[in-house]
């Protein structure tokens, strides 16, 4: 059984978990906001053994461009110190897989998250077997309330929605490391490289 180094740092939250052979071995959570630089790295180094295990399992995003970049940047550096293997998963599928974990009976939800310029990424899915049921989106709040189809939306950007309709029906939570145990091995097979969800907000100089 290989021991797992989950890191999850794409939303307010900074979340770390060792995992081996189907449990949770040692998990730490904190909604830290914009302080992930500061607190990831002590926060592994306070599980069992320093956080060390044989592969590193990192949100590779949608989420806070900042809080990816850190996510990644650690488990880059420690995969290369530690001589271990590592790899990405969505935090849009890992919100999915822990949404009906917790209501087993609804066959689809949408995961819609905060974004950027007053927008939210938004991806649907489906329970049995779990699998996004389209494309992920970034758009505005409007647009993401008119595609949800009557499926319950789940993840940080659901107060948006609420704030046009009151009663969409909502679940507001934030990614955990240790739902990483939930995903199926194809979800986390993701190369550790950022998946930022939007085009950039720069754009390169038009050549002379």
């Amino acid at each position: 059984m290989t021991l797992t180094l989950v890191i999850e740092t794409a939303t307010a939250a900074c979340s770390v978990a060792l995992i081996e052979g189907g449990r949770v071995v040692a998990a730490q959570h904190e909604v830290v906001g914009r302080g992930h630089a500061e607190r990831l790295l002590p926060m592994i180094a306070e599980l069992p053994g320093g956080g060390r295990a044989a592969h590193i399992l990192v949100d590779v995003g949608p989420g806070s461009f900042t809080g990816i970049r850190v996510g990644i940047a650690a488990a880059r550096g420690l995969a290369l110190g530690w001589n271990a293997s590592a790899s990405g998963y969505s935090s849009l599928t890992l919100l999915a897989a822990a949404g009906f974990a917790r209501h087993p009976n609804r066959e689809s939800l949408a995961v819609v998250m905060e974004g950027g310029h007053g927008e939210v990424f938004m991806q649907p899915f489906a329970a049995h077997p779990l699998a996004p049921i389209a494309g992920l989106v970034s758009c505005r709040p409007e647009v993401a309330l008119a595609g949800l189809a009557g499926r319950t939306a789940i993840g940080n950007g659901v107060r948006f929605l609420t704030a046009l309709e009151p009663d969409t029906a909502v679940n507001e939570t934030l990614p955990r490391a240790v739902d990483a145990l939930l995903l199926p091995a194809a979800f986390t097979a993701l190369a550790p490289t950022p998946i930022y969800g939007r085009a950039p907000d720069a754009k390169p100089l038009a050549a002379a």
